[in-house]
């Protein structure tokens, strides 16, 4: 089905069996394609550009495509025949957005897809735009096959994002405004970086690159700004937390209306296990007890999902909704790493994501001294001195070997085993001693399939038995800069073997993984219950782990 084609009813009806036609599916398929043909074809297949008419679709929100443009950016000719091509509605943001949070997704109205002005790889199947984390590991499998100029673009698109939109969001919709994702844009920054300086040749070249490189860091500045700012302050730790500054249950939830339904069940089912998350009130309050409604649990007049949220006069608390939303900046939604459905993550300091701002710091040390800026570096050097102290105070479990979370509200760790306790190896936080324990732990969480997310069946597509590519590239590839060459061969041998028998079982590449039974099929029981098809991260996942174990076999005497 050709997009240039449709008229804007077959758009709004392109949903999300549709996309997935568009994405390599071979279920029926009894030989299907070499798995490196596939993964190289899926990142055209997975592409989306304002020239594309189903770049606009929704698949989580019903409702026709609207694209919306920054508020001082003038027509770009591309969506100018976009608007004719596809029937599209396009509008202009109500304001000029400067800063992160200063505009609400209430205030522009009905939903939309966001303008961004090169070429993007989305995830696939619901997921039909570019997110924050994810495009980092895109980004890697785009550079592993050669495809510079695509991952220079999504990563320029985040400038854009930056200077448009206030901020790096969760992906380029609409109602992502109010969070961001976990932050990778150093990372992003230094490995287009790397790939382009190998293919600089002349002095015009290497100084183009070098302004690129200078941009690129007033841009993580600003960023990195977002991060050390109020709102993600970890209390008193000098540590960050995630944090929505939206209220109330999340807009993109309407396509699974029962996620916040069967939490609530689950909380009445097990009261014992209850933090404080439900109030009562009235399925059916009156207009007198709407504002009662609002004040303890969310908003019914602006949020149809709050309005389904309840059961037999429980609701949810305002408090469990924030922690819901911090949840989704963390990308692991959902677990029950941070309480029951990880209604308490803006309550803690979180090993990952302060993991990943002590490499931001240094990889922002390393570009101010490519750029000759030697007092620049030596304060970014010194904010990853006191985030080292900081971590090593509240998140290194001397006892367990471990690195764990930690509630600054209540000023005690977390008892959760999970896996993110390998991204202070990734991030070189960790000393040897610190490295060698976590290691011993690898047992803990490894599987004949792969790593799981955690120790502790939630039922939650973020727990055990489930593994994901993200993280365990992240794990893979910082028990390798620890030195543990033969974990990372061994973890990356295990994840590929069931990407790959599943890939021939069916044809397609998946989100996550049973990596206790090793299969894609998966039972999770609230939350997202499908297994994405496409997969962008890990498309990518999967060359790093296949580069990696041919330059172990290269490097055997």
């Amino acid at each position: 089905m050709k997009c240039h084609r449709v008229s804007l009813f077959c758009v709004v009806i392109f949903t999300l069996p549709a996309l997935a036609q568009s994405i390599p599916n071979a279920t029926s398929v009894a030989a299907p394609p070499d798995i490196n043909a596939y993964i190289q074809g899926a990142w055209d297949t997975l592409s989306r550009s304002m020239s594309d008419c189903h770049s606009l679709v929704d698949p989580k929100i019903k409702a026709a495509p609207i694209l919306y443009l920054p508020r001082e950016l003038p027509m770009p000719e591309k969506v100018a025949a976009l608007q004719s091509k596809c029937n599209v509605h396009v509008e202009r943001l109500p304001v000029r957005v400067q800063h992160f949070g200063e505009i609400k997704p209430r205030d522009i109205g009905a939903t939309g897809l966001l303008y961004l002005p090169n070429p993007y790889v989305v995830p696939g199947g619901r997921f039909n735009e570019m997110y924050g984390w994810d495009s980092y590991f895109i980004i890697l499998g785009l550079l592993r096959d050669g495809r510079i100029d695509l991952a220079r673009g999504m990563v320029e698109n985040f400038f854009f994002e930056i200077a448009h939109y206030g901020g790096i969001l969760n992906a380029n919709r609409t109602y992502y405004f109010t969070r961001s994702q976990p932050p990778f844009l150093s990372s992003m920054v230094l490995a287009v970086y790397d790939a382009e300086a190998a293919r600089a040749d002349t002095p015009e070249e290497k100084a183009q690159l070098n302004a690129w490189l200078a941009s690129a860091y007033s841009y993580a500045q600003r960023d990195y700004s977002l991060w050390a700012s109020n709102i993600h302050r970890a209390g008193d730790t000098g540590l960050a937390r995630y944090y929505d500054v939206g209220e109330g249950p999340v807009p993109e939830m309407a396509d699974d209306s029962t996620y916040y339904v069967d939490a609530i069940r689950w909380l009445l089912a097990h009261p014992q296990s209850d933090p404080g998350y439900l109030v009562s009130l009235p399925d059916s309050p009156s207009s007198a007890e709407m504002a009662k409604v609002d004040a303890l649990s969310c908003d019914v007049a602006i949020s149809v999902v709050c309005a389904h949220a309840h059961v037999n006069g429980h609701w949810l608390t305002r408090d469990f909704y924030k922690g819901d939303r911090a949840m989704r900046e963390s990308g692991f939604d959902t677990s029950f790493r941070y309480g029951p459905f990880s209604g308490s993550t803006h309550h803690f300091a979180d090993v990952g994501l302060n993991s990943l701002l002590y490499k931001y710091e240094l990889d922002m040390a390393h570009i101010a001294t490519l750029l000759q800026k030697p007092s620049d570096a030596s304060q970014w050097k010194l904010r990853a001195a006191n985030r080292r102290a900081a971590i090593n105070r509240y998140l290194w479990n001397s006892a367990r070997g471990l690195y764990m979370d930690y509630d600054y509200t209540t000023h005690k760790p977390s008892t959760y085993v999970y896996v993110t306790t390998f991204y202070p190896l990734w991030a070189g936080v960790s000393d040897a001693a610190q490295a060698k324990a976590v290691e011993g732990n690898l047992k803990l969480l490894e599987h004949s399939g792969g790593l799981a997310m955690s120790t502790y069946d939630s039922g939650m597509q973020w727990d055990l038995p489930f593994g994901w590519a993200p993280v365990t590239w992240i794990s893979i590839n910082g028990l390798e800069k620890a030195g543990d060459d033969a974990d990372a061969r061994r973890l990356a041998s295990e994840f590929s073997r069931t990407i790959e028998e599943n890939y021939a079982h069916d044809g397609t590449i998946r989100e996550k993984y049973n990596v206790v039974t090793g299969s894609s099929q998966v039972q999770v029981t609230a939350g997202y219950k499908t297994n994405e098809i496409g997969f962008g991260w890990t498309n990518a996942v999967y060359l790093e782990m296949q580069h990696l174990l041919a330059s172990a076999k290269t490097a055997q005497p």
